[in-house]
């Protein structure tokens, strides 16, 4: 006994290291020196763009946090806020890192103007002092910020929990949302205007026991990882993919040019820039692409497994075919009409073959996904039968049933489709006998091929060409 708990326990352990594998070899139990700040993917990116003919003077006075939004935790909302605070800097490094601007000081200008008097008036004691240059001026004026930031726009998690031992999960996704513009200073004209997004992922594993292992030895154990990703590296990263576009479209509506020698470069540039851009126009907020297209009619042949539950002891499991018909008003919602036979059994007690009819209505999560998550529900007829399913005996019962499935269509007018379902006859004849306060009831699981009928395609399909 006491080795089978030591090897539970092993395997426990084994599990527990193996999911915070990261917190047992990154924990801050010490403090740590300071460093140069992280980059991210897009840094790199920005960096390796062509260099241009002749770099713009840009002045940037504020690219501000226009969300208003503050950090929420579990105990509620708090005065921090949700985004930095510090996004004009972050832009001017950006337009620095791409080596396609100068950027100037306009930001905290009075200070400068300042420092000019002072210089001024001390070189003005000396008979041949220098005159100061004059300041530069900028060609073109970044403007916008940082116009919205979602929090909780996807949340989840599962677990699994068995004699107080087992673990869960969780998840939440936010979303910061950058707008950046480019205004001519001789006209006032928007040159160009920039929209980028960046998702914020945070994530919780934990596990634990909790159980006696022999009389008045109580094991208890747990172990666990939360993870959020920085706030301030999205908000970077999503200001520097929106100075890469700006410079990118710039170069193909020829508001600036690269030079010479990396002609050919910007071109592979702006190709992949195209291609990104187009597959952008088929994603959805969530960040998936349509990759079928939502049939409007689907007929499906199935067989499964049904186990009864009555008033006999035994819950004995048989077999039930059957063929359904989906019609499907929109992507999302249908009704469903099906038509099934069966065998209800409770072992050494009774078998009953059953035909049922049903009317469901349909919903489909993900249309446009070749897996896609199903809900239905709906009321039907559950009848006894003879060896025909259509040889109808005794009385007719009216059901009420509902159930989940999943589904799977590859390109082509086959899938498959995976079901299972509650079903609750009004009535307690189903086994034969009336016995007790409850009625009859079955659980019914089916597998079958699917066939699509009349493809409808998303709207997110339909790609404008883009402006060359």
């Amino acid at each position: 006994m006491r080795s089978s708990y030591l090897h539970r326990l092993l395997v426990l352990v084994m599990l527990g290291v193996m999911s915070s594998c990261t917190s047992f070899f990154y924990q801050p139990t010490a403090p740590r020196r300071a460093r140069l700040g992280e980059e991210t993917p897009t840094t790199t990116s920005l960096r390796q763009l062509p260099e241009a003919r002749e770099k713009i003077v840009a002045a940037v006075y504020k690219f501000r946090d226009l969300t208003g939004q503050y950090k929420q935790s579990e105990t509620g909302t708090g005065f921090s806020t949700a985004v930095t605070q510090g996004t004009t800097n972050i832009l001017l490094k950006a337009m620095e890192e791409s080596g396609w601007f100068i950027p100037i000081e306009r930001e905290n200008v009075s200070n400068l103007l300042n420092e000019r008097k002072i210089v001024r008036s001390s070189v003005a004691q000396f008979k041949d002092g220098e005159n100061l240059p004059p300041l530069l001026f900028a060609g073109i004026i970044l403007e916008g910020g940082v116009v919205s930031y979602d929090a909780n726009i996807i949340t989840g998690g599962g677990g699994l929990q068995y004699f107080s031992a087992g673990g869960s999960t969780q998840y939440r996704q936010d979303r910061v949302t950058v707008y950046l513009r480019a205004v001519a200073t001789k006209t006032g004209k928007i040159l160009k205007t920039i929209y980028t997004s960046k998702t914020i992922l945070s994530q919780t594993v934990n596990a634990s026991l909790f159980r006696y292992v022999t009389f008045k030895r109580l094991l208890e154990a747990e172990t666990g990882l939360t993870t959020t990703e920085p706030g301030q590296m999205a908000v970077t990263e999503a200001i520097e993919k929106a100075v890469e576009g700006l410079i990118i479209e710039g170069v193909r509506d020829g508001l600036w040019v690269p030079s010479d020698s990396s002609a050919v470069a910007m071109q592979k540039v702006l190709e992949a820039y195209d291609t990104e851009k187009s597959r952008m126009t088929e994603t959805d907020v969530y960040g998936m692409r349509p990759e079928v297209g939502a049939p409007r009619l689907t007929i499906q042949p199935y067989s499964g497994l049904m186990r009864y539950s009555g008033d006999y002891a035994r819950h004995t499991i048989r077999g039930t075919y059957g063929v359904s018909a989906d019609v499907y008003f929109t992507p999302n919602v249908g009704i469903q009409a099906s038509g099934s036979s069966g065998v209800l059994a409770s072992e050494g007690a009774f078998s009953n073959r059953i035909t049922t009819l049903e009317g469901n209505l349909l919903f489909r999560l993900t249309p446009y996904q070749r897996w896609s998550s199903l809900l239905f529900a709906g009321a039907g007829l559950v009848t006894r039968t003879g060896r025909s399913p259509l040889d109808w005996q005794g009385n007719r019962a009216v059901q009420a049933q509902g159930g989940v499935g999943i589904q799977y269509t590859p390109k082509g007018v086959l899938g498959f489709r995976t079901t299972i379902a509650y079903h609750q006859p009004f009535s307690d004849d189903l086994d034969g006998i009336t016995a007790g306060t409850r009625n009859d009831y079955y659980l019914r699981a089916t597998l079958g091929v699917t066939l699509n009928i009349g493809r409808r395609m998303s709207a997110r399909t339909t790609v404008t060409p883009l402006r060359k």
